[in-house]
């Protein structure tokens, strides 16, 4: 990845996105605005615009930056991703092999101790660094897989298994797409990283059409919905805490709505893991139904 490239291309990328005050004029060819009108928004000469984005001007100002962000009405991740690849542009390095990230003893203890919830460690490249039994279950045993395969990215595109997982896929993937955009921006100079968005690329029509779109996404909480092939479908509440001491380390932990199905099916799942009930049968139709619950376990 190229520092220069990646912001101009960013620029471009994002005036692409922002509707222009017409007021009744003639449509568009180009969709977004042109870079004259952002330069004008941003209080620059439209030649210093075009030379940031053909990566000619390599020290933007913060209060250019600034400027540049409200123009292209970037929200606050983005704003911090534009200033992520300025930062680059203006102070290059030479790419070093990356030093191994390392969840602490005392943190995998924490893991181990949420038997109800499931939990993992997330760090860069969105590889999963530590994960509990139960999460393990409930997605696929990441750190169990060769170094190259752990991470949560490289599983939603390349393992058909994550698309039957996940019950909106679409919008999952595209968003970790959106986070290893933002890792990318922190880390310009990642070899492994860029061995990863290769490997993407070719085997992804999908990935490279959103690498393509420069969007950036940072998830701190939400619902996912998972279709488990043991006991259907859970609707997972996630929270996403930063590991104190810990750089470029997210601890995610998964909760279920007190009470519903969703609760009692990883219940279930959490039992067969802690072997507080038999061994879990081979396929959902052998799974022990429960009173008022779906055989099929939708």
């Amino acid at each position: 990845m190229n520092p220069g490239t990646d912001l101009g291309e960013f620029l471009r990328a994002r005036r692409a996105l922002v509707a222009p005050d017409r007021d009744g004029g003639p449509r568009r060819r180009v969709p977004g605005l042109r870079r004259e009108e952002v330069a004008a928004l941003a209080g620059v000469s439209a030649d210093y615009y075009t030379r940031l984005e053909q990566g000619r001007h390599k020290r933007p100002s913060e209060s250019v930056l600034d400027a540049l962000a409200r123009a292209l009405q970037l929200d606050e991740t983005a704003t911090r991703h534009l200033f992520d690849l300025a930062r680059a542009v203006a102070a290059p390095q030479r790419a070093a092999p990356p030093e191994a990230q390392r969840v602490r003893p005392s943190l995998h203890r924490l893991l181990e101790s949420f038997t109800a919830h499931p939990a993992f460690v997330r760090g860069r490249r969105t590889e999963v660094l530590a994960m509990n039994p139960l999460a393990a279950f409930l997605l696929a045993d990441l750190p169990a897989r060769p170094a190259r395969e752990r991470s949560l990215i490289r599983w939603a595109f390349l393992d058909p298994e994550a698309r039957t997982r996940y019950v909106d896929w679409e919008k999952v993937a595209s968003s970790m797409v959106g986070t290893l955009r933002l890792d990318a921006g922190r880390h310009p100079h990642d070899p492994l990283l860029a061995q990863l968005v290769g490997e993407l690329s070719v085997h992804s029509e999908q990935f490279r059409t959103w690498w393509a779109d420069h969007r950036v996404v940072e998830r701190r909480d939400g619902i996912k919905r998972l279709d488990h092939p043991l006991v259907g479908r859970l609707d997972i509440c996630y929270e996403a805490l930063d590991v104190t001491g810990a750089a470029d380390q997210t601890l995610f932990v998964y909760t279920t709505e007190p009470g519903s199905e969703s609760e009692a099916r990883l219940r279930t799942l959490a039992a067969w893991v802690h072997e507080e009930s038999p061994a879990p049968p081979s396929s959902p139709a052998a799974a022990p139904e429960r009173p008022g619950a779906d055989p099929a376990g939708r």
